[in-house]
C-alpha cells in the first residue's frame, strides 16, 4: 500500500504498530523533498499525530520542507510588505499584520519553527501558510473557481460569466419602506440617470396587491432599458417578529420587480433581474462595522467631487448632468435617503466585482 493511500485512510493510522508508523512518516517526509525540476508538493499534517492547537510538535516543522523550500518561504516572510503578504489568501487580515509586528520586534525569522511564535499561527495553520507561499493560488483554474464561488454568493440567480462581460449598462435598484431609487450606469462607470421615487402608501393599512402594482409600475415606467436590473438583497432575520411587516414588504417589492422587469423570461428563459447581496457591497467599499453596514453618503459625495477634480475619476458624472446631480445630492443630504446613495454604490460594485473582476 502506498504512503498516499495511507494518508487517505486518515484515522486508520492508529491500527499500525508504532515502528511501522515511524517508518511511514519518514517515507512520507522523503517523498516530499523538493527538486528544482519538480513542482513543490503540499504537506498535509496527520490529525492522528498532531493537534491543531499544538505549538511544539514532536517533529521539527523545518524537516517537512527541503532547504530550498525553506529559503523561499523565509525570504517571503522576512522581506514582503504587508500588502505583498496579503496577496496570499491565508495571510489576509490580522495574520499579515502579526508577521510584520513580530518581524519588527524580534528581527527576521530564522527558521519555520519560529513562525509558530506569531499570534494566530498554530502548527496546522503554519503548514498551510508555507504551502500557500510555495504554491500561491493566483490565476489558473483554482482562482477562477474561487472567484465564481464568491460571485455566486454575491449575485443571484447564477448567470454565465460571459453575459456579465458583455454588459453595456445596468439599472441598479434599491428600495426601502418609503422610496425606490435607481442608478443607470454604463460600463465606463458613467452615471446616465440617477433618481428616486417616493412610495409612501405601500405599507399603510393592508398589503393591497393592486396598490403595489400601481406604484411599482409607475416607477418602472421611468426607468431606462438596460442589460440587467440589479436589486439590493437584504438579509433580514425573521426571528424578530416585529420585523415581519418590513420583511413582507421587501419580499413583495422584490417579487413585483422580478415579474415586471423580466419581460422576455417566458420566451428565452434568460434572467434580466438579479439580486445583489447588500453586505457584499458594503464589504467592497469597507462600509461594514461588524455585521452592520454604515452610510455610504460620504463615499458618494467623494465620487461627485472626484468627477470634477480628477482626470480619471472612479465614477463619471457627465458634464451636462453633474450640476443636476450635485443639486439633487445637496437637497437630500439633510435627510436619510440611503436608497439614493446605495443604488449608485451597488452599480459601481457590480461592475468592479462581476464585470471587470478587479479591485479598485
Amino acid at each position: 500500500m502506498s504512503v498516499g493511500s495511507l494518508l487517505v485512510a486518515g484515522g486508520r493510522w492508529r491500527c499500525f504498530p508504532v515502528p511501522l508508523r515511524s517508518f511511514l512518516i519518514q517515507a512520507l517526509h522523503s517523498s516530499c523533498c523538493w527538486k528544482k525540476s519538480d513542482a513543490p508538493k503540499k504537506i498535509t499534517p496527520n490529525a492522528a499525530f498532531y493537534d491543531e492547537n499544538t505549538k511544539e510538535p514532536g517533529n521539527a516543522l523545518d524537516k517537512l520542507f527541503s532547504s530550498e523550500q525553506q529559503a523561499t518561504i523565509l525570504h517571503v516572510l522576512n522581506t514582503a510588505s504587508n500588502k505583498e503578504l496579503e496577496a496570499f489568501r491565508l495571510l489576509r487580515g490580522r495574520k499579515s499584520i502579526n508577521i510584520i509586528e513580530h518581524r519588527e520586534k524580534f528581527g527576521p525569522f530564522q527558521n519555520l519553527e519560529s513562525l509558530m511564535n506569531v499570534p494566530l499561527f498554530q502548527y496546522k495553520t503554519t503548514i498551510q501558510v508555507c504551502n500557500s507561499i510555495l504554491c500561491p493560488e493566483t490565476g489558473g483554474k483554482k482562482r477562477k473557481f474561487q472567484d465564481n464561488r464568491l460571485l455566486r454568493k454575491l449575485i443571484k440567480p447564477e448567470i454565465e460569466r460571459e453575459r456579465f462581460k458583455a454588459v453595456n449598462s445596468i439599472v441598479s435598484i434599491v428600495f426601502g419602506t418609503r422610496r425606490v431609487a435607481w442608478a443607470h450606469v454604463d460600463r465606463k462607470l458613467a452615471v446616465l440617470d440617477w433618481q428616486q421615487n417616493e412610495c409612501c402608501q405601500l405599507m399603510k393599512g393592508t398589503y393591497i396587491s393592486s396598490v403595489y402594482l400601481q406604484e411599482i409600475s409607475s416607477v418602472i415606467s421611468k426607468m431606462p432599458k438596460a442589460d440587467f436590473y440589479v436589486l439590493e438583497k437584504i438579509g433580514f432575520s425573521i426571528q424578530n417578529s416585529s420585523r415581519f411587516p418590513v420583511v413582507l414588504h421587501f419580499h413583495i417589492m422584490e417579487a413585483m420587480l422580478y415579474a415586471l422587469l423580466n419581460k422576455t423570461f417566458a420566451q428565452d428563459g434568460q434572467h434580466q433581474v438579479l439580486s445583489m447581496n447588500r453586505n457584499g457591497v458594503g464589504k467592497h467599499f469597507e462600509l461594514m462595522i461588524g455585521d452592520t453596514r454604515t452610510s455610504g453618503k460620504e463615499l458618494v459625495k467623494q465620487f461627485l467631487s472626484e468627477s470634477v477634480l480628477k482626470e480619471q475619476p472612479r465614477v463619471v458624472f457627465p458634464p451636462e448632468k453633474i450640476v443636476l446631480y450635485r443639486q439633487m445630492f445637496s437637497s437630500t443630504e439633510q435627510h436619510r435617503t440611503e436608497e439614493l446613495y446605495d443604488s449608485l454604490l451597488q452599480a459601481v460594485a457590480f461592475y468592479e466585482l462581476a464585470v471587470f473582476d478587479t479591485e479598485p
